[in-house]
């Protein structure tokens, strides 16, 4: 079997583990996220840091976000034309539009939007990760495609793959244009890129 049929049943049974959390185990995993998220030692104290809209039993950002210092701007992503992410500051209570997947992003100026480059931290959502700090997205690539550059040189932002404990599966083998996350995140650990 390939390495992407196989990817694609892991994502399956993985995304049935992440939605069978219960309601208690989402709130109270977002809450543990957000504390360390904030702990880790690479946020930065001023910058463009950018999130995700929860979907599909997605770990959630909010009480992130919420709690985030002063000195950080909250982007959610906004899907591209060209198949990239670009990035757009956003509060609570900003206007929304839905984009093609059903996923809410800023309804915003396409030119008033940021390059990936211009974050200096991003929290990327994950269907699995392994003890590797690997991480196994949605299959579609848009984080891959937007973060290239950081297959070539070390530049930022500080990537970080979070998601539920749960989430955690055998290793499972890289395509060749996965983006390795600098750190994974979980409500219980933190894994860094060995």
């Amino acid at each position: 079997m390939s390495a992407l049929p196989h990817r694609a049943a892991l994502r399956s049974r993985l995304r049935e583990r992440r939605r069978a959390l219960h309601a208690a185990a989402r709130i109270a995993g977002a809450e543990a996220l957000a504390g360390r998220l904030l702990s880790l030692p690479g946020l930065p104290a001023s910058g463009h840091v950018a999130g995700y809209w929860a979907m599909d039993g997605e770990i959630g950002l909010h009480a992130w976000q919420l709690r985030l210092p002063p000195g950080l701007v909250y982007c959610l992503p906004v899907l591209g034309a060209d198949a990239q992410l670009r990035f757009a500051p956003w509060r609570p209570g900003d206007p929304l539009a839905t984009n093609r997947y059903g996923i809410p992003e800023p309804d915003v100026a396409p030119g008033s939007l940021l390059e990936g480059d211009a974050m200096a931290f991003v929290a990327m959502p994950l269907v699995g990760f392994d003890r590797d700090g690997h991480r196994l997205g949605m299959g579609g690539g848009w984080y891959d495609r937007s973060f290239a550059f950081r297959r070539s040189r070390a530049a930022p932002p500080l990537l970080v793959g979070v998601g539920f404990d749960e989430q955690e599966t055998d290793s499972f083998a890289l395509a060749d244009w996965d983006v390795v996350p600098d750190v994974i995140c979980t409500p219980t650990r933190t894994l860094h890129r060995p």
